[in-house]
């Protein structure tokens, strides 16, 4: 609302002549600013559009809020402001000017935006000039931004977290610390927290590590980033699975890597397809739990892929993304325990694991690596935040880890079981599923007579994380299928979504035996009528009595030969045509 205009007659001598009237809005403002920002950036306004020029006189604090009705000291912070970046002065006899020397701010008068009303988007926005790796890395991120979703497999159910827990020792950390968590962490991480995580990545997962060999980073992203920078060319190799995670092939192709895609088949990446060539190059797998399909890399050929990497030179990069969530039994080794040459780089993270908002994951590096990785973090963001640091390392420390890992367990191995049960009853032998003892998702083959694009967005709505198997796909052959992710779903949903895919594979089903039926029909011959037969009275009557005795007997579930069809009282056939007279073709 705009209340009257504010003008005062200054002092009682002004020596610039009397103020100028001005106009100042007092309501609400769209972006909810305090009211004093908001007379601060009216008066800005007015000065920057030429409506108060250099050396202006401007109302007495006093008077201006008078005039608005509002405190003084609204007015004075808003003048404080002002005097602050130069655009008034205050002078003791003179009071508040406009300050000299603003007539360069006049082109840009133009430029300035009404705060009475939110601004209105361009008719046409020009898109900036970028570099290469500019456009190529917006191509990337804007991909990657589309296809991220709240409910996708690296969702996890983030209300059972316990945040009573977590709140109670980040306080702690932030009374007992005091200022030292103010500053900024070493790069390379806090040392209890890397301390923490080599404990845990030795006993749990069977990594041969110590503290020093952790880095801790914000994402599995900024892992797979920082690692392509420190040890890739533009133009060198990167291997990655096929079918493969998207974001890996996103952050290599951002340092200008070269994709080699290896196939997956039942037992992992097919070693025997490695390039075999040498040279700087990089390998990309998920050895515990293959994203997407779900199968884990077979021990001879983990052992096959290590001998490769120490033949070949090549860094291995092991994404040990959701090991943790494996419901029939202990997790498996991981990769990095089983090599002896130094070429695996382990990436772990808590993000997935714990919430999503956390931004701490760790890699665990060749010795000969720590170095160029901590300094390509400080080139990229410094480092993670030391309370969060410290909070995470007590929360490792207290034991409240290994309880809230071992609910979730349960809690995620309840909906695999709800998700698999009702599937394998709902669908038949329509699909195929693929494997579901660890993670958060699980794989759907479908037939080909099935279109997956229009499966998705036939179940999008429902509540349950739903994407094409496609989609994770680099070469042309691609799969068929879906990937279900039930880590962050509702029992409701899980049960929507399974009972709706029902519906459209039975249907499906239907359409696809019913389109081969009609192939088939067309191509064979239409059956030939047969030729009246002209019959006696007795044979009819013989023929229909040798009908009734074969029901009767099937009844009992007798067969009946052609010999002893006809059979029985010749006599009492005769009789019953003579009653009933003769049958006509059909037997009646």
């Amino acid at each position: 609302m705009f209340r009257p205009t504010a003008q005062t007659t200054g002092s009682r001598r002004p020596r610039r002549g009397a103020p100028k009237e001005i106009q100042i809005a007092t309501g609400a403002s769209h972006d909810g600013a305090p009211l004093y920002t908001r007379i601060y950036r009216q008066l800005r306004e007015h000065i920057l559009s030429g409506l108060l020029p250099s050396g202006s006189p401007l109302p007495s604090g006093r008077a201006l809020a008078a005039d608005l009705g509002v405190s003084r000291n609204t007015v004075e912070s808003a003048f404080d402001q002002l005097v602050a970046e130069g655009y008034i002065v205050r002078r003791i006899g003179a009071g508040s000017l406009v300050a000299e020397n603003l007539q360069e701010a006049a082109p840009f008068a133009q430029r300035t935006t009404s705060l009475r009303t939110p601004p209105s988007p361009p008719a046409r926005l020009r898109p900036a000039r970028l570099s290469q790796r500019g456009t190529l890395l917006e191509s990337l991120g804007g991909i990657e931004d589309r296809a991220d979703s709240a409910s996708g497999p690296w969702s996890t159910d983030i209300d059972t977290f316990p945040r009573a827990v977590w709140n109670r020792l980040l306080a702690r950390n932030a009374r007992r610390r005091g200022i030292a968590l103010l500053q900024s962490a070493p790069q390379a991480g806090l040392p209890e927290l890397r301390r923490q995580i080599a404990e845990y990545a030795s006993l749990a997962r069977g990594l041969r590590c110590d503290a020093e060999q952790v880095v801790i980073v914000s994402s599995t992203q900024q892992a797979l980033d920082l690692i392509a920078r420190v040890v890739l060319d533009p133009g060198d190799v990167a291997c990655i699975e096929e079918p493969g995670y998207p974001s890996a092939r996103a952050a290599f192709l951002a340092a200008g890597a070269r994709l080699h895609p290896v196939p997956v088949d039942d037992e992992g990446l097919i070693a025997d397809q490695l390039p075999p060539a040498r040279g700087r190059q990089l390998l990309y797998l998920t050895p515990s739990h293959q994203f997407p399909l779900g199968v884990p890399l077979a021990l001879a050929r983990r052992l096959a892929v290590l001998a490769w990497a120490a033949k070949t030179r090549t860094w291995v990069i092991e994404d040990d993304y959701d090991s943790e969530f494996r419901s029939e039994s202990r997790p498996l080794a991981a990769l990095q325990g089983l090599d002896q040459h130094d070429r695996v780089l382990y990436i772990g993270t808590y993000n997935k694991v714990l919430f999503p908002g956390l931004r701490l994951a760790y890699i665990i590096a060749p010795r000969s690596l720590i170095a160029p990785l901590a300094a390509a973090r400080r080139m990229s963001d410094g480092t993670s935040s030391p309370l969060l640091q410290a909070t995470l390392a007590a929360f490792l420390a207290s034991g409240q880890f290994t309880a809230f890992l071992r609910q979730a367990r349960l809690r995620y191995a309840e909906r695999r079981h709800l998700l698999v049960t009702r599937a394998t009853h709902a669908w038949g032998n329509h699909v195929r599923l693929g494997p579901s003892a660890t993670g958060l998702h699980l794989v759907v083959h479908l037939p080909r007579h099935l279109n997956e694009t229009q499966v998705v967005e036939s179940v999008r709505h429902l509540g349950m994380g739903v994407s094409p198997l496609s989609r994770y796909y680099v070469g042309r052959r691609k799969k068929s299928g879906l990937l279900l992710s039930y880590g962050a779903s509702s029992d409701a949903a899980i049960i929507a979504t399974v009972d709706r895919l029902a519906r459209i594979f039975g249907r499906a089903g239907r359409e696809a035996r019913s389109s081969r039926t009609q192939t088939s029909g067309e191509q064979t011959d239409p059956p030939r009528e047969r030729p009246t037969e002209t019959r006696s009275p007795l044979e009819t009557t013989r023929e229909r009595c040798g009908r009734k005795k074969q029901r009767r007997e099937m009844g009992h579930q007798v067969s009946l030969t052609p010999t002893d069809e006809f059979t029985g009282d010749t006599r009492r056939c005769a009789k019953s045509a003579r009653r009933h007279g003769p049958l006509d073709r059909k037997g009646r």
